[in-house]
């Protein structure tokens, strides 16, 4: 689908969808614990459902309640569905998080499985998952766009490096308490992304699953074995990260409130009602996203029409997401007018003074390009058209419906 933007400015109070990062990890809380949970404020983005449909091959069961709210049965009420080979298959979609999740989970609990997916989700690296499958001699094979992974998950010192992705530490934690003995997980770098891994520990803790903790970006996780996960009723938060589209609309000039957020979340991306401060004012700023790369699209919105210079430092991890996201960023703002410089780990972006448009962008199958260049499109003084833009299903289903609500003139095609 193209959608093609008219100037318009947007004016109004919207409240962001739920928090797919949470929903990701609540679901999978429950799918793994014994009786049903209740989840409300579940959004059915396509992330959403490739997570549901993983967990239903490894047996657990969900039903739409009503509306947003879906009822769970773990996995003790059913039996990992095998294929040919001995192991469940698992389709991931373009979810990045049910692949990395869902691998050590799938090794717990049903010796292993055959993980597919669509995209560029099967170049993201894996090492760190190879790296201990052989250190602990489980069998891993990855051709033809499937990774299969088959043998039993041991207790015992599992050692990652934490500049990598917090998702494998995520994964190693949903999936250690399952065995028989304890575990602990050593990060052999400072760990980014600390954030994200405080929702996974969260999420166990609603399930009554207990992890010793360090407290800071560096030292080791312990993982009590022989626990069981509880059911549970919890309600998913609205997203931090997609709020941030919302907050560089109001830093490019749009009249819009932004309702309905916890600012005591476990969401890293909250920093960006902070960012959104400091990119209000002129001059020289500095941004660390190394704990929120994905607030990268709506960061460089903000700064690319204001007074000064805005450097974005620690954003390697960009380069292997739905798209090159570094390069996708730079690609789509300096087509619209904007003054980016593209570096090997981050962005420098010269603030100008308005943003010209008369251009089509392509969102390059990636649901923050496409969201990232309908809001700069507000600043812009001719339309702007966005061609696979349908790619927001991915995590914000209802982004256009929400985008015209608010007044955006937008036309769609295909």
């Amino acid at each position: 689908m193209n959608v093609t933007i008219q100037p318009q400015k947007l004016c109004g109070t919207i409240t962001p969808p739920p928090s797919k990062s949470q929903a990701h990890r609540l679901i999978i809380a429950a799918a793994l614990a014994d009786g049903e949970s209740v989840l409300l404020n579940v959004a059915f983005s396509q992330d959403i459902l490739a997570t549901l449909s993983c967990m239903e091959q490894l047996g657990a069961r969900w039903e739409q309640v009503d509306g947003y709210t879906i009822r769970v049965t773990g996995i003790s009420a059913g039996q990992p569905r095998r294929q040919a080979d001995g192991v469940p298959h698992f389709d991931c979609g373009e979810s990045g998080s049910t692949l990395r999740f869902l691998i050590p989970i799938a090794l717990a609990v049903a010796g292993g499985g055959v993980f597919t997916g669509r995209g560029r989700l099967m170049e993201r690296p894996q090492k760190p998952y190879f790296d201990l499958f052989d250190e602990k001699e489980i069998y891993w094979e990855q051709k033809d766009g499937a990774l299969t992974v088959r043998g039993t998950l041991e207790s015992g010192v599992f050692s990652l490096p934490g500049n990598v992705s917090s998702q494998f530490f995520t994964g190693l934690l949903y999936a250690l308490p399952l065995l028989d003995g304890d575990s602990r997980i050593n990060s052999t770098t400072e760990l980014e992304s600390r954030s994200y891994i405080a929702m996974t520990l969260d999420a166990l803790k609603g399930c009554g699953v207990t992890v010793d903790a360090p407290e800071g970006n560096t030292g080791a996780f312990s993982v009590p074995g022989g626990q069981r996960y509880a059911s549970a009723k919890r309600c998913v938060e609205a997203d931090w990260s997609q709020a941030g589209f919302w907050y560089a609309a109001m830093a490019l000039g749009n009249l819009v409130d932004v309702n309905g957020m916890n600012e005591m979340s476990r969401q890293g991306d909250k920093v960006v009602a902070d960012a959104f401060v400091k990119l209000s004012r002129s001059g020289e700023v500095e941004l660390d996203v190394a704990d929120c790369p994905d607030l990268v699209p709506p960061l460089a919105a903000m700064a690319a029409v204001r007074e000064g210079t805005a450097r974005i430092v620690h954003a390697a991890r960009l380069r292997i997401k739905e798209s090159d996201r570094l390069a996708a960023v730079t690609t789509a703002m300096n087509a619209l007018g904007a003054q980016i410089e593209e570096l090997s780990d981050g962005l420098v972006i010269h603030g100008v003074e308005t943003l010209r448009g008369g251009v089509s962008v392509d969102a390059c199958n990636d649901h923050r390009i496409a969201m990232m260049t309908a809001v700069a499109a507000t600043r812009c003084t001719q339309p702007v058209t966005i061609t696979g833009a349908e790619c927001v299903k991915k995590s914000y289903p209802n982004f256009w419906e929400d985008y015209e609500m608010l007044g955006g003139v937008i036309t769609r095609e295909g």
